[in-house]
């Protein structure tokens, strides 16, 4: 475990440098498009890097202490509220004081509030003379879609249910992206928004007026580690360049680019300097979203998260495997230990080793893929040498061979078969689970996914799962073509 470890954090420094400034952003559309917005503004300055999608709240901000990240654009009272805990509408300077300490602060104003709220489609709002959030508590059959991160905040669902008296249990967490869906179609009643959410417009929906002023404010600011303005001096002050650039109006556009025409992120941010006469592009279609310009840096962050962790689990569960079927006493221990792995949710036991290795990235989801791996490898190998038939172990017995020469040159070649399936299964297994690495920024083809999950684009969304479909069948090929190959040789040395 510990050269694991000490790998994955070596491969996770070589694609940056330490002078590299490092961007985070959270898996929602505004997040991505303002994480390339602070891309585009030090390019050219200091070499930049922009980890897209990390996640939740707790995620990134995490990411950010640990220094996996130097800022990310977050709102205050998201920090306020979700992240310190404070009571009232604190100050910036208020809370410039309480971050210090953690070695962080907040910075340039980026110049728009995005609070979060509750809407309607306006003929169903109207139809039942819903106009604030007060007015939902007269209707307690109506359905609620509410996002997995407001369900759980301080500053969502919780506290927003206490303070209105709302008689209503709490929903089944929705992706924000399908949740517009889900209104549109009428198979809920009522969705927490972002106010500068694109999609407000075009499916008609009634922002449900806080009158009870629950909501603080959520303005828009870069939060940042204290040393990066003397690390970075040149590229700070371009950042500070950003100081009330973006208006609530410029944001919605940005959004809508990037969710109603079918632009990408990073076309999307360059609306900021490019001004509003740019034409509306065509939507994204599969085949150009599928070999778009970072379809090879996907499949190398991918085959390399796949195989690194593929070949310590062999390198680890081989021996295990062998241990379990030589030492019966141990076969249950083994198995308990490596069996419970696969009872973790994935997403889970991501954000368990984050707080173990301390970052985000390939370490942890190096880790993560190696332990799921191991159970097939483990099973399969201890299945296959338990399986050799007695009379053959007798006849390497008779041939007066060493115990460690009847293991490796008549059990392990006799066993290979379901050793190589073993494997095969974990390598199939590791190709799929990789894809939740890309919520911990660690690349692959689940970054893509993230995104069309953000934006509720089906052509992302397959961009990243076919790609790895594909990979998880290319895989299995080579598997059959080399069982095949090897049974081939075993029959013609039999003869």
């Amino acid at each position: 475990m510990r050269t694991l470890v000490a790998l994955s954090l070596l491969l996770a420094a070589l694609p940056a440098h330490a002078d590299t400034l490092r961007i985070g952003s959270k898996r929602f559309t505004e997040s991505y498009i303002l994480g390339e917005v602070l891309k585009r503004q030090v390019e050219g300055i200091t070499a930049v890097v922009h980890r897209p999608g990390l996640g939740n709240t707790g995620i990134v901000f995490a990411a950010l202490r640990a220094g996996s990240i130097d800022l990310y654009p977050e709102y205050t009272g998201t920090i306020a509220k979700e992240i310190l805990k404070l009571d009232g509408n604190p100050t910036l300077d208020r809370i410039n004081r309480v971050l210090a300490p953690q070695g962080l602060g907040i910075a340039v104003r980026l110049g728009f509030n995005n609070t979060y709220a509750l809407a309607m489609r306006e003929d169903r709002a109207q139809a039942l003379g819903i106009r604030t959030l007060s007015d939902l508590a007269k209707h307690p059959g109506l359905k609620l879609g509410l996002s997995q991160e407001f369900i759980g905040r301080e500053d969502g669902w919780p506290g927003l249910k206490a303070a209105y008296r709302l008689p209503y249990a709490t929903p089944s967490g929705l992706d924000h992206g399908l949740a517009y869906e889900a209104i549109a179609t009428g198979k809920i009643d009522a969705m927490d928004i972002y106010s500068t959410d694109a999609k407000i417009e075009r499916y008609a929906l009634r922002v449900l007026e806080d009158d009870r002023k629950y909501f603080p404010g959520y303005e828009a600011v870069l939060l940042y580690r204290l040393e990066v303005p003397k690390r970075f001096p040149e590229a700070w002050r371009a950042l500070q360049g950003l100081e009330g650039r973006i208006d609530e109006r410029r944001m919605i556009r940005m959004n809508a680019e990037a969710e109603l025409h079918g632009r990408s992120f990073a076309e999307a941010a360059a609306l900021l300097n490019e001004g509003d006469g740019m034409p509306v592009s065509a939507r994204r279609t599969f085949f150009a979203t599928l070999f778009g310009p970072d379809f090879w840096r996907l499949t190398g962050e991918h085959l390399l998260l796949v195989f690194v962790s593929l070949a310590v689990s062999i390198a680890v569960g081989v021996p295990l495997g062998v241990l379990a079927a030589k030492v019966p006493k141990t076969e249950a221990v083994i198995f308990g230990v490596v069996g419970i792995v696969q009872t973790i949710p994935s997403l889970a036991l991501l954000a368990f080793l984050i707080a173990i290795v301390g970052t985000i990235g390939i370490a942890p989801a190096l880790i993560a893929l190696f332990l799921y791996a191991l159970l097939p490898i483990v099973r399969n190998t201890c299945a296959g040498l338990v399986g050799i038939p007695r009379g053959m172990r007798q006849a390497a017995m008779a041939l007066g061979l060493s115990t460690r020469d009847r293991m490796l040159l008549v059990e392990v070649p006799l066993a290979l078969p379901s050793i190589l399936a073993g494997i095969n299964t974990s390598a199939v297994i590791n190709v799929g689970t990789a894809t939740i690495a890309a919520f911990i920024g660690a690349g692959g083809y689940g970054e893509r996914i993230a995104s069309g999950l953000a934006l509720n684009d089906n052509a992302t969304l397959l961009a990243g799962a076919i790609p790895a479909a594909a990979l998880a069948l290319l895989i299995q090929g080579a598997f059959l073509l080399f069982e095949r190959q090897f049974s081939w040789i075993a029959r013609g040395r039999s003869q």
